[in-house]
């Protein structure tokens, strides 16, 4: 089995990527999906949650008001506390899917899509994240192109004000500096260059995919 890491700032296109990877084959773990049903009410990192940030990050329904908690997280500087309780919890639950995936299938490519896979100091026994994966795959591209991403998942279609548009360019801007995935660890994995050019990108991705598979093939033999 080859266990990949697939990682990128905020906008870098690292889901569409790995949309392209699942539809050669691969088997995505999204720890985005992971961390959402982690918070879901009932769930050990909920209440962790609630107990660290308080009961104004809970809604009227029980869900979490994520908006408040990444306003919390981020503005006010309390990214790593958030951190502390969903990273190890994710990473932990990634272990054990990898390690059902590598008895059921040996020959699998497992690829695990994160922002944090650098970056994370919360990694459940403190071994740096990045050093699990027998590779790391790094989406990058241009600024302007990663703000634009976001502005416009984070605004649903709406059309936003001078001041609404201000506000979300400063909260991406702030996040893309709490990770910088893929300015600093480029010489630490594969670089998928991604500037919005779909039909570039799926033929990067084709080679990327043919050379995970050869590392597949000599781990099998191996």
């Amino acid at each position: 089995m080859l266990r990949v890491g697939l990682t990128g700032d905020l906008g870098s296109g690292k889901s569409t990527v790995a949309a392209m990877l699942a539809a050669r084959g691969a088997i995505i773990l999204s720890s985005d999906e992971m961390g959402r049903a982690m918070m879901e009410p009932g769930q050990t990192v909920y209440a962790a949650i609630v107990a660290t940030f308080g009961a104004g990050v809970v809604q009227p329904d029980g869900q979490l008001d994520r908006r408040e908690l990444a306003r919390l997280a981020f503005a006010e500087k309390r990214v790593e506390a958030l951190n502390a309780i969903v990273h190890p919890a994710v990473i932990a639950e990634q272990a054990s899917l990898i390690a059902e995936i590598a008895e059921s299938k040996p020959d699998a490519i497992v690829v695990v899509e994160s922002a944090l896979i650098f970056s994370t100091k919360h990694a459940a026994d403190g071994q740096p994240w990045h050093k699990r994966f027998d590779e790391v795959l790094i989406v990058t591209a241009p600024e302007s192109v990663k703000i634009a991403r976001f502005i416009e998942r984070a605004s649903a279609g709406k059309q936003l004000t001078a001041e609404e548009r201000t506000t979300l360019e400063t909260e991406a801007r702030r996040r893309l500096l709490a990770q910088r995935s893929s300015t600093t660890h480029e010489d630490d994995g594969i670089i998928i260059r991604n500037s919005g050019d779909k039909a570039a990108l799926e033929v990067r991705v084709s080679d990327v995919w043919r050379a995970l598979q050869r590392m597949a093939s000599r781990n099998s033999a191996s």
